[in-house]
């Protein structure tokens, strides 16, 4: 096998293509032969060592990916040999093959694509888990999506509009602005032209006719995290997704008190792994939704697995509309 190895987490520039002895999966794990994998943010802090989690040297990287079951471990029985599967494991993707803990592994139905398989399970269930579970939309509601042209913001105005729910979108120019209004959004907000200190507050108001949004997704932080709360409307959730600008913004409390509004933290890593249960049935849920076509992963582009470091470099200069594919 080969895979791109990271020895010295101080840079993409660091990471080398290199040929490894194929791994045998031990009791609990399967092998999988890697078709696609997906670029994700924590890829890149991962291989910087800025991530929270901080595997043991040296390692693959590459989040999420998908492909197909080689060999088994002792003790796998809901997985077979030829299986098709999607995995999100921290680790291992960016490569031919990888070792993976069956439990986290998603059996894939007929129908389903390696490459939207591969960009699919991190931004559909942060999403879900979001809107749904911690943000209790309803039909009918008004939610405001920052950050929307992204993987998890393109995701989360699919799931709210299968919900039922009104859609602002809000993203950093008029191209991305149009991609959202492709995924369902009813409205969009491009950043570029309205400044979080001002006219931002004021085109919320325009656009939720003084009322505000119900829900607000945010996967960004930054400099719009406080206008946007500012402007959440009576009973609003303004859901904590994360912090893809950098910078994490301070919220003051009396905001809270006046709206009677709620901050809610989004850890679907974490929901995962305690209640394993009702994330299996969610997934079951997105896996559905899929099929029926009513949600559908945005892939900004695939490229050849030999060309990572310049999806990485893409990644950078924030150019990815959606996701970005890696491919064997």
């Amino acid at each position: 096998m080969h895979a791109w190895l990271c020895e010295n987490p101080v840079g993409v520039d660091a990471l080398n293509w290199k040929e490894l002895p194929t791994p045998v999966p031990k009791a609990g794990e399967v092998l999988i032969e890697i078709q696609a994998a997906s670029l994700n943010f924590p890829d890149l802090l991962i291989v910087q060592n800025k991530y929270q989690m901080k595997p043991e040297l040296p390692f693959v990287p590459g989040s999420e990916y998908a492909g197909v079951v080689r060999a088994v471990g002792e003790g796998v029985t809901d997985l077979r040999v030829g299986q098709a599967v999607a995995c999100l494991n921290g680790t291992g993707g960016f490569g031919t093959h990888t070792i993976a803990p069956a439990k986290l592994c998603m059996p894939l139905p007929d129908g389903f694509s390696a490459v939207d398989a591969a960009a699919f399970i991190m931004i559909y269930a942060t999403s879900w888990h979001a809107l749904m579970d911690r943000g209790q939309l309803k039909a009918g509601e008004t939610v405001l999506v920052l950050g929307a042209a992204g993987g998890v913001g393109t995701a989360a105005v699919q799931l709210a509009k299968a919900a039922g729910a009104r859609v602002i979108a809000a993203a950093s120019s008029d191209d991305k602005c149009a991609l959202c209004r492709e995924q369902g959004a009813d409205e969009t907000l491009n950043y570029s032209t309205h400044a979080p200190d001002g006219s931002f507050r004021d085109e919320l108001k325009r656009l939720t006719n003084g009322k505000g949004p119900d829900v607000i997704y945010d996967p960004v932080g930054g400099a719009f995290a406080e206008p946007a709360f500012r402007s959440i409307g009576w009973r609003g959730r303004y859901l904590v997704v994360g912090f893809a600008s950098g910078p994490i913004p301070s919220l003051p409390f009396n905001l809270a008190l006046l709206k009677g509004a709620s901050i809610v933290g989004v850890f679907w890593g974490d929901y995962a792994r305690r209640e394993p249960q009702a994330n299996a049935q969610m997934m079951q849920t997105l896996a559905g939704l899929y099929l029926k076509g009513q949600i559908k992963p945005v892939i900004d582009r695939t490229l050849p697995m030999s060309e990572l470091k310049k999806a990485y470099e893409i990644m950078g200069q924030r150019a990815i509309k959606g996701k970005l594919v890696m491919v064997n």
